[in-house]
């Protein structure tokens, strides 16, 4: 595990930035699994910014999103939405170049990704609750591959979901397993703020256990962690 502490989140999305780049310039296809919301707003930013300076062949970047939550009379779920707003429209990646992961084709997902020659890079972020993608502790055992999460009106998850979009929850979440994701090729973990020193700890430091699913990704041989000072203020 590669561990980077940064003084300020400009400098962690720079840093962010840069690794994803570095994996789009290898001149051939690179499949990357980019997480939505609000941590790596700044990347995507500077992202585009870079791709207009330097001109990089778009083409071979193809995009997996890494769970989706279903919502009622609504075409596509709220990652997607999130993704294409924050990500593929302000970076101008054309339809052809998203593979799209659904309630309908979670179960041939990990065959899809083995078919595309694995995913070269996962960015994601951490919960307070220390999930990553939809690895959500109640749910997630660390021999899942891609699996269906279903929402019950009165959980805790469905609460969740409902406060974060004007849309109805729909029944089912999907999300990338621990498994999947400890199969890509290159792993990114960002976490900023000191609402996230205490999780930090505990993942990076404490037992790998499933009431904690991001410790496990520990174990995957090319992790890179990045943090600013207030999400590592924890770490000895």
């Amino acid at each position: 595990m590669k561990l980077l502490v940064t003084q300020n989140y400009e400098t962690l999305s720079q840093i962010t930035a840069d690794i994803i780049l570095m994996k789009w310039s290898e001149n051939r296809r690179v499949n990357l699994a980019l997480t939505a919301g609000a941590s790596p707003k700044r990347v995507y930013e500077i992202l585009g910014e870079r791709l207009n300076q330097v001109g990089f062949d778009q083409s071979l970047a193809h995009f997996y999103n890494f769970d989706e939550i279903t919502l009622k009379n609504q075409e596509l779920g709220l990652t997607m939405q999130a993704l294409i707003d924050e990500l593929y429209q302000p970076l101008g990646i054309k339809k052809e170049n998203i593979e799209i992961l659904t309630a309908k084709n979670y179960q041939e997902y990990d065959k899809k990704i083995a078919q595309d020659a694995g995913l070269d890079l996962v960015l994601m972020g951490i919960g307070e609750d220390g999930h990553f993608c939809g690895n959500m502790p109640q749910f997630t055992s660390f021999e899942y591959g891609v699996y269906r999460v279903p929402l019950e009106p009165e959980g805790e998850l469905y609460r969740l979901i409902e406060s974060a979009t004007p849309h109805t929850p729909g029944d089912e979440m999907v999300t990338f397993g621990p498994q999947t994701i400890m199969s890509a090729k290159e792993l990114v973990l960002i976490a900023t703020g000191e609402k996230k020193a205490e999780i930090i700890k505990q993942a990076l430091s404490g037992p790998i256990i499933e009431d904690v699913p991001a410790s496990i990704l520990r174990l995957h041989p090319n992790l890179t962690v990045i943090l600013d000072e207030a999400a590592a203020s924890q770490l000895k």
